[in-house]
């Protein structure tokens, strides 16, 4: 009988569910829902929410489809893995309840808050012990709740990020990781254990906090109500869990110091891996614990996050161009325009504040549009630019930490399976890249055969994991680049000087 993992990639525009054979590592079968972007709520501006009970129904649908393409098969799913959005803030009743809709990671209204905490217990205690300015993460969410919904807040039972509340629909257990924790600001790197002076900062209660379980290992097991449900046998365990940037680089085989991730879904990521407690002082870019990382072995992640990176350009498409063009034929033209698009600049800053930028809320920007020779081709490949451009701003930050890395790791997906922008990645950033076969949640598949203990090595669970292509910097491309960004990085600090 074949052996199958099951991993989820539960994403703020889709959740995605993937089987892969534990043996050969090989796909076997995926589906994702919805097939349009799911809605991010913004009842205000600069608020992003969404229930989280939207999450699980399309768990449910991804599951069934996807089911139902190898409905002749005798299998036995042995694990479950989650991956899911990170920096969300869930908060539940004694009955499990979702007591609000999830403010998820690109809402900005805590920034103050945060801001606030940074400065009050010090900075310098901030990036010793947390790695972080408590800024716009979950605690900090948390704390509005306790400040502007109140009755909300003297409900809650526990707390939970959004990986944490679907495994609790799969297994009615509430825990979480120190991964987990570390992206909420909820962990203390210097005691190694929650981040209680913050907690009391906030007035927030310590048993709020879920209980901590291993990133790999058992989290629980399948509950005969989530089984009915999903179309699966009950008692399959949940072994791994991650937030879906610590994930994809698990999913890239990203694990040691010097290794580089990258991804370019809703939001665009470089998180590279350190066996430091590297900081940066403005917190433009953040360290987490990976999902390697335990007490007794540094293993952290620094990540530099765009928040407008696939947003902008499913805006472009659904919103400018009324949905008249699939992503392909975008590419296409893009891929005719010249490099640095004929003078048209895109800065890709509509999607909440942004970290990069110390917390600014830039809003997104096209200039030097001139109505009589510009084209579609030139405002895609500029906003694929700006990009790319955003990219190449926080990796700056990131040498300045003192990081160093000359290959980048990206899977064969969103805007990485396009030639104008992967061309532009590689020219402006001036490093290698290396294309594979593989997405979130197989890596949360990979992870869950890690946790449930199936192999005996570690490099036995990236079986299957292959480079499907390379791309080298090309000298003259480089110049070309290298000028077209120096133009956008003046424009963008003018931008920001106003701010």
């Amino acid at each position: 009988m074949q052996k199958l993992l099951l991993g989820y990639d539960v994403g703020s525009s889709s959740i995605k569910a993937s089987l892969i054979d534990a043996d050969s590592g090989e796909m076997v079968s995926s589906d994702f829902s919805p097939k349009q972007e799911m809605k991010i709520n913004s009842p205000q501006k600069g608020w992003a929410e969404q229930h989280p009970d939207s999450w699980w129904e399309h768990v449910v649908i991804a599951t069934k489809n996807m089911l139902a393409q190898i409905s002749s098969r005798e299998y036995e799913i042995i694990s479950i893995g989650v991956s899911y959005q990170m920096h969300g803030l869930v908060v539940v009743d004694e009955n499990k309840k979702p007591l609000y809709s999830s403010i998820i990671w690109c809402d900005s209204r805590a920034v103050e808050i945060g801001n606030d905490a940074f400065n009050k217990l010090g900075g310098e205690y901030c990036l010793n012990n947390y790695l972080n300015s408590p800024g716009n993460f979950t605690a900090s969410k948390l704390k509005w709740i306790k400040e502007n919904q109140p009755d909300v807040f003297t409900k809650i039972y526990k707390i939970m990020l959004p990986g944490d509340y679907i495994a609790m629909r799969l297994s009615d257990k509430i825990c979480t990781t120190i991964s987990g924790l570390s992206e909420g600001i909820f962990w203390d790197f210097e005691k190694k254990d929650v981040a209680q002076r913050l907690l009391d900062f906030y007035g927030i209660s310590k048993e709020l906090i879920a209980d901590i379980v291993p990133t790999f290992g058992q989290q629980g097991n399948l509950t005969e109500l989530a089984a009915k449900e999903l179309g699966l046998k009950p008692g399959i365990p949940i072994t791994y869990r991650a937030g879906d940037q610590p994930n994809n680089a698990l999913s890239l085989n990203v694990l040691n110091p010097g290794e580089v991730a990258a991804t370019a879904g809703t939001s665009g990521v470089i998180y590279g891996v350190t066996d430091k407690n590297a900081v940066d002082l403005f917190s433009r870019v953040n360290t987490f614990a990976h999902v390697n990382y335990t007490k007794d072995q540094l293993r952290n992640g620094v990540l530099l996050c765009i928040n407008g990176t696939g947003i902008q350009y499913s805006w472009i498409k659904q919103t400018i161009l009324e949905n008249k063009y699939s992503y392909n034929q975008l590419n296409d033209m893009a891929e005719k325009v010249e490099i640095g698009s004929n003078g048209v600049q895109c800065f890709p800053y509509g999607n909440g504040a942004e970290r990069s930028l110390k917390n600014k809320e830039l809003n997104g920007h096209f200039s030097g549009i001139n109505f009589n020779i510009h084209t579609i081709g030139h405002l895609v490949r500029a906003a694929q630019e700006g990009i790319v451009f955003s990219f190449r701003y926080g990796l700056d930050i990131m040498k300045e930490m003192g990081m160093a890395f000359d290959v980048v790791r990206a899977g064969d997906s969103n805007l990485f399976q396009s030639d104008v922008f992967k061309d532009a990645f590689v020219n402006t950033c001036n490093v290698d890249l290396e294309i594979y076969n593989t997405d979130g949640a197989q890596g949360a598949a990979r992870g869950s055969g890690i946790g449930a203990g199936y192999y005996t090595k570690e490099s036995d669970a990236f079986k299957g994991l292959r480079v499907i292509d390379k791309l080298h910097p090309n000298v003259d491309s480089v110049k070309q680049y290298e000028e077209a960004y120096q133009s956008w990085k003046e424009n963008l600090l003018k931008m920001l000087e106003e701010k």
